[in-house]
């Protein structure tokens, strides 16, 4: 199982998914608000539309785990609702991961890092 990098990163996917959500439970966070901004991201596959350089880009920016890491960490330091925010946002990386769905690559949406391992 430690040479199959592909599963690894699917695994990996479904414990930040897990982990997102025992925190998000864990801090009395409206489940509404989950589901509303559980798909949030992927409105970044809009870039899509003007090329595959630009769609690519914008899409991973909203798909790597530094963005909602960072929203988590300035919400504990200032405003607590922002945590909320980075952990959906974090849920739904994860659960792209968990299904296989990975940063994209500037020459087609399909084409993505999970492919190429």
């Amino acid at each position: 199982m430690l040479t199959r990098p592909r599963l690894l990163l699917h695994l990996e996917g479904a414990g930040l998914v897990v982990l997102a959500l025992c925190f998000y439970r864990a801090n009395h966070f409206p489940w509404w608000l989950f589901a509303v901004l559980f798909l949030a991201p992927d409105l970044c596959m809009l870039g899509y539309l003007l090329n595959a350089r630009w769609g690519a880009a914008i899409y991973n920016l909203a798909h790597i785990t530094a963005g909602p890491i960072l929203l988590v960490l300035i919400g504990y330091l200032t405003a607590r609702p922002l945590i909320s925010y980075g952990l959906i946002w974090s849920a739904h990386i994860g659960f792209d991961r968990l299904l296989g769905y990975g940063l994209k690559y500037p020459t087609q949406f399909r084409d993505t890092h999970l492919q190429h391992l």
